[in-house]
C-alpha cells in the first residue's frame, strides 16, 4: 500500500509585502528621452479588474455572457517639495497624453541574469482622476487614478539598481562615496 504524503502549501509560501511592488511611469511621448520612474513617497497602490455580464433568460436557467474587464491602476502618496514627476502627470492629465505604467514584484526577479529584471506587467493609459488634498494637520496628498487601454501584458520589468534603492531602504555603509 502506497503512503500518501499530503503538504500543506501555507508551510512553503510566503506572502508578498506590499512595498515590495513598485509602479514605474512614463509619459509615452517621452519613451525615447525618458526612463519610467518610480513616485517618491508612495504609501498605496492599487490594481482593479473589473468585468460586467450580461444575462439571458432561458428555459433552463440564465446565460451569462462576460463583458470587456476593464482595468483602474491608483496611487496614493504624500507629495515631495520638487516633486517635477507629479506635475509631469497632471499636466499630461490636462493634455490628455498617454501614460505607460510598470508594475514589479521586487520579490520575483526575471528569468534573464540581471539583477534589474523583475516579473511584472506593462501597462498603457490615461489619467482619469487626479486628487490633492492639503489638510491642516497632515502632509499634502495625491491621488492618482489610471484608466487602462486593454488589460496589460505579463513580462519582465527593468528597475535601476537606484530605483530599487529608493524602494527598499537598502543597508549604505558608513564610507565616504565617490
Amino acid at each position: 500500500m502506497k503512503k500518501k504524503f499530503l503538504y500543506s502549501l501555507q508551510a512553503f509560501a510566503e506572502a508578498v509585502q506590499g512595498k515590495r511592488i513598485v509602479y514605474l511611469f512614463r509619459i509615452a511621448s517621452e519613451a525615447s528621452t525618458t526612463a519610467g520612474k518610480r513616485i517618491p513617497f508612495v504609501t498605496e497602490d492599487s490594481r482593479t479588474k473589473s468585468k460586467d455580464a450580461d444575462s439571458t433568460a432561458t428555459k433552463d436557467g440564465s446565460i451569462r455572457t462576460p463583458g470587456t474587464a476593464e482595468v483602474e491602476i491608483s496611487t496614493t502618496l504624500i507629495l515631495s517639495k520638487g516633486d517635477e514627476i507629479v506635475k509631469k502627470l497632471e499636466d499630461a492629465m490636462d493634455n490628455d497624453q498617454l501614460i505607460e505604467i510598470w508594475e514589479a514584484n521586487l520579490d520575483e526577479p526575471g528569468s534573464t541574469y540581471s539583477s534589474n529584471k523583475f516579473k511584472g506587467m506593462y501597462f498603457q493609459g490615461y489619467i482619469t482622476e487626479f486628487e490633492q488634498t492639503a489638510s491642516a494637520e497632515e502632509h499634502v496628498e495625491i491621488s492618482l487614478t489610471f484608466g487602462i487601454n486593454g488589460s496589460g501584458k505579463r513580462g519582465e520589468v527593468t528597475v535601476s539598481a537606484e530605483e530599487q534603492e529608493e524602494a527598499n531602504y537598502l543597508f549604505k555603509d558608513s564610507v565616504q562615496e565617490g
